[in-house]
């Protein structure tokens, strides 16, 4: 297969700092090799620095972010080339979605990524949720999607309003062993082009640490890499996003080989269909 890995590397508004390391970290813990041992054909791209701010405002910069990763994600597939964001942060994948023209996600997070600045007890905010329309809508191919063709992978940190809205909004919800329903939903509400995400710190963080944000529980690696696939062969997966890796809280350099890992055989289900 031929693949175009496109690095991000941003966290929360700042390039190169914290979760904005991972992306060079995966490809210097052999990512791109990995892919290539697998007999598959890449080209790493990064969009580099695409704001000369200063102050690097976390909003506009994430924006900008995603502006830039929407057109390198149609340039790849235009070259008829899988693509493969490695994101510091979430946000980032409203771009990937968008490039490539998805109409379904696949959301693996400990997080639900759901809050508004009216309903953030912390004041991080990632993903887009129900907020941020105007700068959302100027990322080039932008259209929200249908909470009924969201797939919510073993979100365990919740905010009382995340919660609360879950509760309200059509969302799939599941865990990793549980993926078949999960695909039967998708396909029976018409999904057509699905985006892949995972959040690093979907995992347990005794199996795989990520970063500083990770909880108790979810599932293990394996546990993961065997939803993801589950996943995956029923559907038409449009495009991967892979985020919040902080190569800070792996000392021991264990992530970017089980990303690997993830990876390659994630591809090798796409390839067996």
């Amino acid at each position: 297969m031929n693949i175009s890995i496109i690095l991000a590397p941003y966290d929360s508004g700042h390039f190169l700092g914290g979760c904005g390391k991972g992306p060079d970290a995966l490809i210097a813990g052999g990512l791109a090799d990995a892919l290539k041992l697998a007999g598959h054909d890449v080209e790493v791209l990064d969009i580099g620095k695409v704001v000369e701010d200063e102050e690097e405002r976390e909003i506009s910069t994430g924006f900008a972010v995603c502006n830039s990763v929407s057109g390198e994600v149609r340039i790849a597939l235009d070259k008829k080339r899988f693509p493969i964001v490695l994101a510091g942060n979430c946000l980032t994948s409203a771009g990937a979605v968008a490039g490539s023209g998805a109409d379904a996600i696949i959301w693996a997070d400990q997080h639900g990524d759901l809050n508004t600045p009216e309903t953030s007890t912390t004041g991080f905010l990632d993903g887009i949720g129900l907020c941020w329309r105007p700068m959302a809508n100027q990322i080039p191919g932008f259209k929200p999607l249908d909470p009924s063709r969201c797939v919510l992978v073993n979100a365990r940190d919740l905010d009382e309003a995340e919660k609360e809205l879950l509760e309200k909004l059509p969302v799939i919800r599941t865990e990793c062993p549980d993926w078949k329903s999960a695909v039967q939903r998708l396909k029976a509400d018409g999904a057509g082009r699905v985006h892949m995400h995972v959040d690093l710190d979907v995992h347990d963080p005794e199996k795989l640490q990520a970063n500083r944000y990770t909880t108790p529980g979810g599932p293990a690696p394996e546990q993961v890499r065997s939803a993801m696939c589950g996943l995956a062969g029923p559907l038409s997966i449009a495009g991967l996003t892979i985020s919040a890796y902080d190569p800070a809280f792996d000392p021991k350099g264990d992530v970017p080989p089980l990303v690997g890992e993830l990876v390659v055989d994630l591809l090798a289900t796409l390839e067996g269909k």
